[in-house]
């Protein structure tokens, strides 16, 4: 399978949040995924932020490219909260112009990013670490 930011932070690889932007900032309590962070498997190191009213995750570095993704590929996440520690929602990849269903749970130094295509029939699980 191919990697690419697209599948986020998830399903097909390297990586969140509608008004969430605000809300996050205001409220304590709520995750908050801001920050640099580097993919398990080490391929690839992304920076989430804040983008407008959305979230975005961008790829910093990616170690192999064979698998189309590049530096400067970009996720716009569209999340909510779902509970203390997971935002739920949909991935967009501007890049190849899909739309993907997302969970991303944030702990203090790591971050769990679940993508999912065909309606929840093909998902991926990735686990990412607080780059220092």
């Amino acid at each position: 399978m191919k990697r690419s930011l697209a599948l986020v932070l998830g399903l097909v690889p390297a990586v969140v949040l509608a008004p969430l932007t605000a809300a996050l900032a205001a409220t304590a309590g709520e995750p908050d995924p801001a920050g640099i962070w580097k993919r398990g498997d080490g391929n690839a190191e992304v920076r989430i932020a804040a983008c407008g009213d959305k979230i975005c995750a961008v790829n910093l570095w990616i170690g192999d490219t064979s698998g189309g993704e590049e530096v400067g590929d970009r996720l716009v996440l569209t999340l909510t909260p779902k509970d203390e520690d997971t935002l739920a929602g949909t991935a967009y990849d501007p890049k190849r112009d899909r739309t993907y269903a997302m969970t991303m749970r944030v702990e203090e130094d790591r971050l769990v990013t679940r993508g999912c295509i065909l309606a929840g029939l093909l998902c991926k699980s990735v686990t990412w670490s607080r780059a220092d």
